[in-house]
């Protein structure tokens, strides 16, 4: 068993357990599901802005701990206060170390989309992205087939959210449709956790054209950023490069200084 189907393993695990404590009903419920979306989507066309997609997680499968001393609401401000287009938080507990909190602090003060990183697996957890202030869901097509991609993306924009579908392979082009008109590919295969920019931008030209192409992963420079924008990428999420700095928002703030000259 590889990395990712001993993440999606314990999510299906736990999703099933939150299903008996917490019914749909009660997500409907909650104080945030009926705010407005911001757009993701609008933020990424925008030439003025930045692009970047700023991330907020505070380990992974890969590195182990990244940064679990900073606090998500100054970090998250910084971001805004810097030009990032979305706000990316990891939700994943386990292997993560994230949680909904993260967004539920932030999502009703924030003027910049949030998207709810996490490993996607069952309609119920697009109720619970809504809930808890998510505009965008992020959907991983390594873990979906091309059947739940669309279920799920159309229950999503239903319910006035935006998706970020993820690719990592060209077997996984099949898993884009309408719903999905933001399409990221990572960088890194979620199966070894090597990266390699290369393959990415080759794969990128098999993306159906009107699509809004996402560079997810592996990105560490300004000139990382400027090639992908060659290839026709208008979002780059960006996430370990500031999260490892004992000063995500300042490091976020001087790459984009470095970025808009």
């Amino acid at each position: 068993m590889n990395i990712l189907e001993k993440i999606v393993a314990e999510r299906r695990k736990t999703v099933e357990q939150l299903k008996q404590i917490v019914p749909v009903q009660a997500w409907e419920m909650m104080p945030l599901f009926d705010k407005e979306c911001l757009s993701l989507k609008e933020n990424l066309l925008d030439e003025s802005l930045t692009g970047i997609i700023a991330e907020f997680k505070r380990a992974s499968p890969s590195k182990g701990i990244i940064n679990d001393k900073v606090d998500v609401f100054e970090v998250i401000t910084d971001y805004e206060l810097h030009g990032a287009a979305g706000i990316s938080i990891l939700t994943e507990p386990l292997f993560f170390m994230g949680n909904n909190d993260d967004i539920l602090s932030i999502a009703d003060s924030l003027n910049t989309p949030v998207l709810r990183k996490d490993f996607i697996v069952d309609e119920y957890q697009v109720f619970e992205s809504k809930a808890i202030g998510a505009d965008v869901i992020l959907l991983i097509a390594a873990c979906l087939t091309p059947k739940q991609v669309k279920q799920f993306a159309t229950l999503a924009r239903h319910l006035g959210m935006e998706v970020l579908l993820e690719l990592h392979d060209e077997n996984e082009l099949g898993h884009i449709c309408d719903e999905t008109e933001i399409v990221g590919i990572n960088n890194r295969n979620l199966k070894t956790f090597d990266v390699d920019i290369e393959r990415s931008l080759k794969m990128a030209e098999k993306i159906p054209a009107g699509k809004i192409k996402v560079a997810e992963s592996g990105i560490s420079s300004v000139e990382d950023i400027r090639r992908f924008r060659e290839n026709g990428f208008n979002g780059f999420l960006i996430g370990e490069n500031f999260m490892k700095e004992a000063d995500p928002g300042n490091a976020f703030r001087d790459f984009v200084n470095k970025l808009m000259k």
